[in-house]
Formats: structure tokens, C-alpha cells, sequence
């Protein structure tokens, strides 16, 4: 396999239909005698395509001649030690590490959901190191005891597959459980947790499975990693927000974040949308800004608070519409008040002011309204009114109503 020993850097540019892509990747091949897969992905993932334009770009590759090169930390790996008890009481930063023990620095790790036929009563009930509350590590621990395929026995695989034979394509698919691992921690942090990357991975690994040509000359391993990075970005688009956001902005969004991160850590501070624009160039700060408020992440009011999980984000939000407690003291009052200075009134002066002030619902009504009320005409209700009003401004009543105008 080869190496890519310097800094890759991604050379075509995004947002070109595929055609347009196609003849970049055909000059940088011509230029450079090598193209990585990385590259070619990081290229697609604008693009939405479907299993038959991924189908007719491998073969667009074979058909030119172009080499896809693997990443250099996709290796081939081999059998996984089981750590020790002190070690499976680490993060999974080191569940990741120990799968890769034998695999070199640079392998990335993470688990997967294919029907795999796996006796777990014996990891319940014997394993003093594996809890049955960590399905990671014990992910992990299974995959590992699963022997690797020699890439010489592929095509014999492959064949038997084509022949239909379902114990083939298991153990095709056993064999590159890791291969998914590999894959899925590049994607850790984009808004799916850890377990639902793989398996959403391990669902383009069974359909490049399905779908291999071993006669197209092309390692097994290259073909599925195309399908199970696909798989992987696919599901991130759709699943990983609340509200969906097109494939095309989310690469727009990664690309600020990694320009943001990297002004961080050069000016010691967060960038200004200016210095953002400025650095990623052909984007104005507005549009930073907008692309800033679309990256914005939902989180539930429900989210726990404190160790002991009793308290909530949303107890320590302010309701700005809920009135505060001398609030609601003072209406008490006042409304006890009005009630005292209205007693002062006939029953059918008191009765005409709350209706007409709304006193009795908050809903105010006019003249006619309270005078269909009564069987009397509006003008009778005017004169009810302004009779009771009158009473209303008298010293004795008005100063104790007056006191709570001069509070406000």
C-alpha cells in the first residue's frame, strides 16, 4: 500500500458538479501519480449521490486507470490483545488505543452493528473486566477475537459471495468490523454519538459487501471504505440536527470551525467574524455571522444539571413573562383594594365597571355590549357609568387606588 509521507492537502476545489470533479481528480492524478481517497471524499461531500453515482464513479476510476490510494491510517490490522483490568477502567480514547495496539500510531478505532453471530453470554457471566453497562468496550473486546481476512483469500471471498453464499459474505463482513472503527472516529463530535456512527457505518459496509467486483482489481478494503464514509456523512446530514441542514452547508460549517479553532490558538483569543472572513477569503463577515447562527446547536431544557442529575436547564432560565413575586403581591393588593372601593357601589353600578374595565376576564365590552346585558339602551349604561366613576373620585375612595398609581 502506499504512503503518503508529507502533509495532504485537499487540491479540488468544492461545489463543482461531479463531472467538473471528475477532470480535477484526473489532473491531479495525471500531476501527482497519486490521489488519496481522502481527498476524493472530502471533494464528494458536497454532493448528494445516490449507490449509482458512487457505482459509476469507481468504475469512471477504473476505466482511467486511476489508482485510489489509501489514507495512511487506514492499515491493515491485525489481531487486538484483550487489556487488562486496570486498563478497561480508561476513557474511550483508550478503548480506541488498545484496538489499534498492533495496527500502528496513526489507527483510528470505533465499533459497529452488522449482524455478526457473537455468543455474549460468556463476556456476561465470566469476564471480570468487561460491565455490561459499557457496550463500547465491549464492542471492542468482541471485534477483536474476530481473525482477520488475508487479502490474498478476497477474491475466493468474493466469488462465493457472488454465488450467494451468506457464510462468505459474514465473514467478509466480521473481517472489516475495525475497518469501520477506523473510519466512524474521524466523524467523533459532529452531532452523533459514538455507536450510532458505526453503525451507520456498518451499513455502507454491508452494501459494499453486497455491491464488490473483486475482477475491477481494487483491494476490498479501498472499495468499502467509499461506502462506509458515504454511509457515515449521509446519516450526519440527516440525523445528526434537529433541523436538517443541506449537505453543502454542513461542509461550509466544519470548514469555519477548523478556521475558527486554528484563530484560537494563533491569537489566543476567539476571532472576530472579520478575521474568520478574512482567513477562509471569498466570504464576508455577514455571512460568517449567518453561518455562525446556523451552527447553532438546539439543547433540551431537560438537560441535566449538577452530579446529582436533580436539577435542570430550564430551572435556571428566566421566564421574562413570569411575574415576580412583589409583582404579584402588589396585584394582590390592588385588586383587593379595587374590590373593597367597588363594595362602596350599588350592584348594578359595580357590576356595569367591571364589565366595561374588563374586571371580570380581562376582556373589556362596549357600551352596547353591557347595555344588551342590562336590556337597556347604551346611553343608559354612559349614564351608569359616569354616576359610578364620579363616586369613584372621591377623596375617601380614589386616595386608597391613588397610593398604587404612586407605587408604579
Amino acid at each position: 500500500m502506499k504512503k503518503n509521507t508529507k502533509t495532504k492537502e485537499t487540491k479540488m476545489p468544492v461545489y463543482k458538479t461531479l463531472d467538473q470533479l471528475k477532470e480535477e481528480f484526473k489532473k491531479t492524478y495525471l500531476a501527482d501519480k497519486v490521489i488519496y481517497q481522502k481527498d476524493v471524499m472530502d471533494a464528494l461531500e458536497h454532493l448528494d449521490l445516490t449507490d449509482n453515482d458512487m457505482d459509476d464513479l469507481y468504475e469512471w476510476f477504473a476505466a482511467e486507470g486511476i489508482d485510489i490510494s489509501e489514507d495512511d491510517d487506514i492499515e491493515e490490522l491485525e489481531n487486538i490483545d484483550i487489556p487488562e483490568a486496570g486498563a478497561m477502567t480508561q476513557d474511550i480514547g483508550d478503548d480506541l488505543e488498545f484496538l489499534a495496539e498492533d495496527a500502528g500510531e496513526d489507527f483510528d478505532a470505533e465499533v459497529e452493528d452488522v449482524e455478526v453471530p457473537v455468543d455474549l453470554s460468556e463476556t456476561y457471566s465470566s469476564s471480570p473486566y468487561v460491565r455490561i453497562n459499557d457496550p463500547v468496550k465491549m464492542y471492542l473486546k468482541e471485534i477483536g477475537r474476530v481473525p482477520l481476512l488475508n487479502p490474498e483469500d478476497e477474491p475466493e471471498i468474493a466469488r462465493r459471495i457472488q454465488a450467494g453464499d451468506e457464510e462468505a459474505k459474514r465473514i467478509l463482513i466480521s473481517s472489516n468490523l475495525r475497518l469501520v472503527v477506523s473510519i466512524a472516529k474521524k466523524y467523533v463530535g459532529r452531532g452523533m454519538l459514538f455507536l450510532d456512527l458505526i453503525q451507520e457505518g456498518n451499513m455502507g459496509l454491508v452494501k459494499a459487501v453486497e455491491k464488490f467486483d473483486y475482477t475491477k482489481g481494487f483491494k476490498f478494503s479501498t472499495y468499502a471504505t467509499w461506502w462506509i464514509r458515504q454511509a457515515i456523512t449521509r446519516a450526519i446530514a440527516d440525523q445528526a440536527r434537529t433541523i436538517r441542514i443541506p449537505v453543502h452547508m454542513v461542509e461550509t460549517i466544519n470548514k469555519l470551525t477548523r478556521v475558527q479553532r486554528q484563530l484560537v490558538q494563533d491569537l489566543g483569543r476567539e476571532p472576530t467574524a472579520e478575521e474568520i472572513a478574512e482567513k477562509m477569503e471569498n466570504i464576508t463577515p455577514d455571512k460568517v455571522r449567518e453561518i455562525q447562527k446556523i451552527a447553532l446547536e438546539p439543547v433540551s431544557l431537560e438537560t441535566p444539571i449538577g452530579e446529582e442529575d436533580d436539577s435542570h436547564l430550564g430551572d435556571f432560565i428566566e421566564d421574562k413573562d413570569a411575574m415576580s413575586p412583589d409583582q404579584y403581591a402588589n396585584n394582590q393588593l390592588l385588586k383587593d383594594e379595587i374590590n373593597n372601593v367597588l363594595q362602596g357601589l350599588t350592584e348594578r353600578e359595580e357590576k356595569v365597571l367591571r364589565l366595561r374595565f374588563g374586571l371580570y376576564d380581562g376582556r373589556t365590552r362596549t357600551l352596547e355590549e353591557v347595555g344588551k346585558e342590562f336590556n337597556v339602551t347604551r346611553e343608559r349604561i354612559r349614564q351608569i357609568e359616569a354616576k359610578a366613576l364620579r363616586k369613584l373620585k372621591h377623596p375617601t375612595r380614589s386616595k386608597r387606588l391613588r397610593d398604587f398609581v404612586d407605587k408604579n
